[in-house]
């Protein structure tokens, strides 16, 4: 970067030269001479969930969006000028790709906010800051201070096949503390839509559907209880699961179709 007098003025020349001719070689010229500039504004931002040669790299696009920028006849120094626009270019690159699981943008931009003050906090008081403390701090209410805490956690994701005690390779795993597929989910919705299917029927069909299926009846001793033949009841229930099933459509589990059950 320029330092003295006539290392601004040479500055100055390269940008009026690039400005009147949008020379390549003085571009190139200009972002060698800044470079240094990008790389510590970089490192400003460097932490343990990005790489510091992908933020170099954010920096370096955000130096050349400056240098396009640019006008020398302003006046301003280009240093004031370059650094909120590299800095603004990270930030955005922070806030956009670097969340494994994204939350809002209003939610980002406050997480980045309070790791930046608890970081302050921290090399000031040798400790973490409480969450108490960072919203004092902050002048943020405590639920808006723990919601963006929470939301830093998004920004790394955990592999399933990490060690559930850290440095323990021959302990169990995350993974391996999931839960699986419980069948007796499948089973409890499709008995809550075989319930409110039933329920549309008319006041004899349910009794008599209530009687094969919950107390599990024989036919002949349905037809005792409601007063019509067997032949009549076998006809009611073939009809019954005939509609329960047409009407259930896609909503049941094949294992438990009216058809599969009065088989």
């Amino acid at each position: 970067m320029p330092t003295s007098v006539a290392d601004r003025e040479q500055v100055r020349a390269l940008f009026q030269r690039y400005a009147a001719s949008g020379d390549p070689a003085t571009r190139e010229e200009l972002v060698e001479r800044f470079l240094p500039l990008a790389r510590s504004i970089a490192r400003k931002f460097s932490g343990p969930f990005v790489e510091d040669d992908d933020l170099f790299q954010v920096a370096s696009v955000g130096l050349l969006q400056a240098i396009e920028r640019y006008d020398p006849s302003i006046g301003t120094a280009f240093s004031s000028f370059a650094v909120p626009t590299i800095a603004g270019t990270v930030r955005r690159h922070l806030r956009d790709h670097s969340w494994t699981v994204r939350p809002p943008r209003d939610l980002q931009e406050r997480a980045l906010s309070v790791r930046k003050r608890a970081g302050l906090m921290a090399a000031r008081i040798g400790r973490s800051p409480t969450a108490n403390e960072l919203a004092a701090e902050l002048d943020m209410d405590l639920e808006s201070v723990v919601e963006a805490l929470h939301g830093m956690a998004s920004r790394q994701g955990v592999s399933l096949s990490q060690p559930v005690q850290p440095g323990d390779e021959g302990s169990r795993t995350l993974q391996d503390t999931l839960g699986g597929d419980d069948a007796a989910l499948s089973q409890a919705e499709d008995a809550i839509t075989v319930e409110r299917l039933v329920d549309h029927l008319p006041a004899r069909e349910r009794e008599i559907i209530r009687l094969r299926y919950e107390e599990d009846l024989t036919q002949a001793e349905i037809a005792e209880r409601v007063g019509l033949s067997q032949m009549h009841i076998s006809r009611i229930l073939r009809a019954l699961i005939r509609e329960l099933g047409d009407a259930a459509g896609g909503e049941l589990g094949d294992a438990a179709r009216p058809e599969r059950v009065g088989a």
